[in-house]
């Protein structure tokens, strides 16, 4: 079969088709204008038949059966893999059959980056720890309202004590993509440890963000933090949990609720992770928070600049903080904030340290092999005891450092936050 100048111009049509929009846009056009070419040639071979008004339609986008295109033909005309790979190459794109099998055009193959933003298949190498535990369903209510949540239960757990990991996941996510993506199950089950991933829903906040920046939900026992608070009770009663070893960490809208809750709480918890997220009281309404997220304070009310004052006076939770130098969704001016905002941190100053006799932070620059360089400040108490990290992840944006490709904002370029994470709780275990 030849192909004769129309057809050839309405194929070239659908690759351009094709790069605009996509495999399916193209293949209908290509379908198009295969089948007005060969019933052209058929009806100009047969005068005495009409066109036919609908005949049977070949994708040729999905790779063929077995032999399926030597075989297949429209009203005796073949669709040879000669004819296929001439057309392609008119089209200038290379492709044939190697060794019998058919090779897609390179404009078939999607390209991944290493920075994630949608969930990929899981890597072979990874480990799939919720086939080696228990992930199971479960939800807390009070008169704030109710909440779902994941919990994970470590394959190794008979009853003994286990520390516990809250863990919030940021806008747009849920406990499975949050799991999937921090690879906080994998740890758990590495280091015996539950994890619990309460759920936002999309009813309390249209893009599932945990409301950090609502008045009602940063305050103690009220709103979302009094669920968040029940729900790790919750878990203690149920199960067999450390009351000294919970902790609470988040990303994003989650981080900034994770400081929230070891703010109000440092009764509950032991210590806090937060990756990408804000300090307490940035924000006391949507455009306010907004202007928080881009690193202003312009805007706070009278009430969150009291609230953040009280919350400075009792802010002494050990806490650990990653972000990302290139974040343009949360400045990462906020994650200095957030350790600025802290009395551990702020006792480490080098003003502080001639009278307190606590030692000035250390710094350590560093480079994951093939990824992220950081900076990693760490603050000391007069005892020698870690109580306070900053991460800075260099050419990272808003994603979890370390995080796998089968969760949403994560990047695998490291470092290891939830490891480190794991790290640093584990730490304040053993300073008690």
């Amino acid at each position: 079969m030849k192909l004769h100048e129309e057809m050839l111009a309405k194929l070239q049509e659908a690759t351009q088709k094709l790069m605009a929009v996509g495999p399916m846009a193209a293949t209908e056009a290509i379908q198009h204008a295969l089948q007005k070419g060969i019933y052209s040639q058929h009806a100009a071979a047969n005068p005495a038949e009409s066109t036919p008004q609908s005949r049977p339609m070949h994708d040729i986008n999905p790779l063929p059966e077995k032999d399926a295109m030597n075989a297949a033909k429209v009203d005796d005309v073949p669709l040879a893999n000669d004819f296929v790979s001439d057309l392609l190459a008119k089209l200038g794109v290379q492709t044939g059959l190697e060794g019998g099998k058919f090779v897609q055009p390179e404009f078939f193959q999607p390209e991944f980056s290493t920075l994630s933003f949608i969930p990929q298949p899981q890597h072979e190498t990874e480990v799939d720890a919720s086939s080696a535990g228990q992930f199971i369903t479960g939800s807390y209510s009070n008169q704030a309202g109710s909440r779902s949540y994941k919990l994970y239960i470590p394959s190794g757990y008979h009853g003994q004590a286990l520390p516990l990991i809250v863990m919030l996941h940021g806008c747009t996510q849920n406990p499975d993509d949050f799991a999937a993506g921090t690879r906080m199950n994998a740890i758990a089950e590495e280091k015996q440890c539950c994890v619990v991933y309460p759920a936002q829903t999309q009813s309390a906040n249209s893009s599932k963000c945990w409301n950090w920046f609502n008045a009602i939900d940063q305050q103690r026992d009220q709103g979302e933090p009094s669920i968040i608070a029940g729900i790790t009770r919750q878990i203690i009663s149920s199960h067999n949990i450390d009351a000294n070893r919970v902790y609470i960490a988040g990303m994003s809208a989650g981080g900034a609720m994770a400081v929230i809750m070891g703010t109000h709480y440092p009764d509950l918890y032991a210590a806090v992770g937060v990756h990408s997220g804000l300090p307490f009281a940035a924000a006391h309404d949507l455009p306010s928070a907004l202007a928080a997220m881009k690193g202003g304070a312009a805007g706070r009310s009278a009430l969150n600049k009291s609230a953040e004052s009280a919350a400075a006076q009792k802010n002494t939770i050990p806490i650990i903080v990653f972000h990302g130098d290139r974040d343009t969704t949360v400045h990462p001016r906020n994650g200095e904030k957030v350790m600025a905002q802290s009395q551990v941190v702020r006792h480490q100053g080098a003003a502080s340290a001639a009278t307190s006799g606590t030692p000035e932070p250390s710094v350590l620059r560093g480079k994951i092999s093939n990824g992220h360089a950081y900076t990693q400040t760490t603050h000391q108490n007069a005892e020698g005891q870690i109580v306070a990290e900053h991460w800075l992840i260099h050419g990272a944006a808003h994603a979890w450092a370390g995080g796998s490709k089968r969760g949403s904002y994560t990047d695998a370029k490291g470092p290891d936050a939830s490891r480190e994470m794991m790290r640093f709780f584990n730490a304040q275990a053993k300073q008690q």
